[in-house]
């Protein structure tokens, strides 16, 4: 981002903000599909980041929508039904029925356990409901092998469950090709023995391969050539009817901001401490490992002698552990400078520890084209949640 954008933000809008890249995350979809087979579709899971989904509808195929709270975003943003997907490991009979009975368009139910199998099957009674059966990858997610099996042996007794195909996710950051092959290939497995045993044909194969994002300096990954790596094992699958990849970080994580300044500076002990107005309550990168390695970070305004001074950069919280970059380089380091983090437009704004000594939640901004600006959310007071 420039640093006049990043200036007139500031300026209009105070910081800490955050602000997502519009243009960016549509082009980081499209090069995405660029990168994989045609009979692949996308679908994000609007966990990772709510505020973009009505700006990427255009070009995402599908949507994972994981609570009540978050379908009624996709309600009230307008979005397509046919294009969401009611997941998430736990589904009440209150909220199910709810949907069913107020958006008929909904395009998908996930089966995550026997309970919610036999709760959808007797909501279906006077409708069809398509559904995927997620198979777990043996965690609290999804059903075991047998019970796919039974379900997909016995469906002639419940023709109101259109089922369209198989849910696998195992993880996410995860860069290694050879796991994700074996995965894809247990796949194969599966969808065959459900066709020779069942005469049930697989139509959708959601996966979720968790494509890495490193979000630190020196972090050497070469992702195109990984992705392109990916798509030639789904390439030489058995399989070649439709899969849809489950993504949230890698779509989300490169359109966001994170624009803090620093409101005070201190030496204790020899040490250098710049306090920002932002902090950890705010700003979450994976593995929590902020302060133990270097985030990809600018500071503005810019300067040559970067490598002048070391400053620990710690947030407005009254933790010792509110740390977001330990000896960062930078001289001359000045009260209202702003430091920018990049890669925050996954989790960061909806897994923080938000309501941590009730300091209001940032504005949330979006860089739309030609550089305008609109501003989606105000500041919002987290004190009356805490009294």
């Amino acid at each position: 981002m420039e640093e006049q954008i990043v200036k007139k933000i500031a300026q209009e809008y105070g910081t800490p903000t955050y602000v997502f890249d519009i243009p960016k995350v549509n082009d980081r979809i499209k090069y995405l599909k660029t990168l994989l087979p045609k009979n692949v579709l996308l679908c994000y899971a609007i966990k990772a980041n709510t505020f973009i989904v009505k700006d990427i509808e255009e070009n995402i195929d599908r949507f994972e929508v994981c609570s009540p709270g978050e379908y009624e975003i996709c309600k009230s943003k307008n979005v397509n039904s046919e294009k969401i997907l009611i997941s998430g490991v736990y589904k009440s009979e209150e909220t199910t029925k709810y949907m069913l009975e107020t958006d008929k368009k909904i395009g998908y139910y996930s089966i995550e356990s026997m309970e919610q199998f036999e709760l959808l099957k007797s909501l279906s009674r006077d409708r069809k409901i398509n559904v995927m059966i997620r198979l777990t990858s043996g965690n609290q997610f999804g059903i075991n092998e047998c019970e796919v099996e039974e379900i997909i042996k016995n469906r002639s007794e419940y023709q109101n469950l259109d089922i369209k195909g198989i849910q696998y996710f195992a993880g996410t950051q995860r860069g290694s090709l050879k796991l994700l092959e074996k995965e894809l290939n247990y796949m194969d497995t599966i969808i065959k023995r459900l066709e020779e045993q069942y005469n049930f044909t697989v139509q959708e194969l959601e996966f979720g391969p968790g494509f890495p994002i490193h979000y630190f300096q020196n972090d050497e990954f070469n992702e195109k050539e990984f992705i392109e790596g990916f798509a030639e094992i789904i390439k030489n699958m058995n399989f070649k009817c439709k899969i849809i990849l489950e993504l949230g970080r890698s779509i989300a994580a490169s359109c966001g901001y994170y624009i803090t300044k620093v409101v005070d500076r201190k030496i204790n002990k020899n040490q250098k401490y710049a306090i920002l107005d932002g902090g950890i309550n705010q700003l979450v990168y994976y593995g929590q490992s902020m302060a133990m390695k270097l985030p990809k970070c600018k500071v503005y305004p810019k300067r040559d002698n970067l490598d002048e001074e070391k400053w620990n950069l710690c947030g407005s919280l009254c933790t010792i552990n509110d740390i977001l970059v330990k000896q960062f380089p930078v001289g001359n380091l000045n009260l209202n400078d702003l430091f920018i983090f990049e890669n925050t437009g996954a989790y960061c704004m909806t897994e923080s520890i938000a309501l941590f000594l009730s300091r209001d939640l940032p504005k949330v901004i979006k860089l739309k084209k030609n550089n305008e600006l609109e501003l989606v959310r105000e500041d919002i007071s987290t004190y009356p949640f805490n009294m």
